[in-house]
């Protein structure tokens, strides 16, 4: 007879047991590359909205024009739907995971598989791919500003090591403002002088670094969920076969053994 404790102690073996720490691995990475994606890419949008109006004196147009400032916040918009559609994306791959593994086998009897749920496991398959491919899109996207900022941090460390320098930083290059409008900014500017002094420079600038890096790491979590639900499917597919053949292996034992009771029925009656 079982004591309460071991009995409890066997239970939570099984509960680990039955765990599919693959996926719940690349979810943790997933949860992890979205958060720092999401959060730090938010403050740094904000932190260039301040940069653009406080140093570069620009200024949100009046009416339904479609200027930086819209796209900013356009994006911020995006990232609220990243963050919410991936954490709910997350869940569904740790639930398939669970099913696929067969941790629910020991509470509702033998694991069957049915034609739902290798439709399912394909359809989460074609799915992650088509999100790593955009997840590899949003890096290279996030790089952009990385290299923007590199390169207005770079001047301003350019203007502390050569004296006398004029160097200038055109957003026209970059394509924040139209070709009719000259946003540019100088080093012997007055305001150029107190970007490069405040810490709201170097702040964006690491935190666009870190959301790209988020951006990386969800890359590959998104790779990982690809390994780990073709070995999911795998293994479905494998189960399907071995359920068919105990099936067909069932049915000709049942066909044998009816085979045989007639004959010892036809037997008996030739006997008596």
């Amino acid at each position: 007879m079982l004591t309460p404790r071991k009995w409890c102690f066997e239970c939570c073996i099984k509960c680990l047991g039955g765990i599919p720490y693959a996926s719940l691995i690349a979810t943790i990475l997933l949860y992890a590359g979205v958060a720092l994606f999401c959060g730090c890419g938010h403050e740094a949008l904000s932190g260039t909205v301040n940069i653009l109006q406080t140093y570069f004196e620009m200024a949100r147009t009046a009416g339904d024009t479609l200027d930086v400032f819209t796209m900013i916040d356009i994006f911020k918009y995006v990232i609220y739907g990243i963050a919410a559609a991936f954490f709910v994306y997350g869940i569904l791959l740790m639930v398939e995971g669970f099913f696929t593994t067969g941790a629910i086998k020991d509470l509702y009897g033998d694991f069957k598989i049915t034609t739902c749920g290798r439709c399912v496991s394909a359809w989460f398959i074609m799915l992650t791919y088509l999100f790593m491919l955009a997840w590899l899109g949003v890096t290279a996207f996030t790089s952009l500003p990385v290299y923007m900022y590199f390169n207005l941090w770079t001047i301003c460390r350019n203007t502390t090591l050569v004296e006398g320098a004029n160097l200038c930083l055109d957003l026209r290059q970059f394509g924040i403002v139209t070709i009719g409008e000259e946003k540019k900014i100088c080093t012997v500017s007055e305001n150029f002088l107190r970007m490069c002094e405040s810490t709201e420079l170097n702040m964006t600038f690491h935190l666009f670094i870190v959301a790209l890096a988020g951006a990386g790491a969800a890359v590959i979590a998104m790779v990982h969920y690809l390994m780990v639900l073709s070995a999911n499917w795998a293994y479905v597919k494998d189960a399907c076969r071995m359920q068919k053949y105990e099936d067909i292996k069932s049915k000709e034992e049942q066909e044998l053994h009816d085979i045989h009771s007639t004959r010892s029925k036809e037997r008996l009656n030739a006997y008596t």
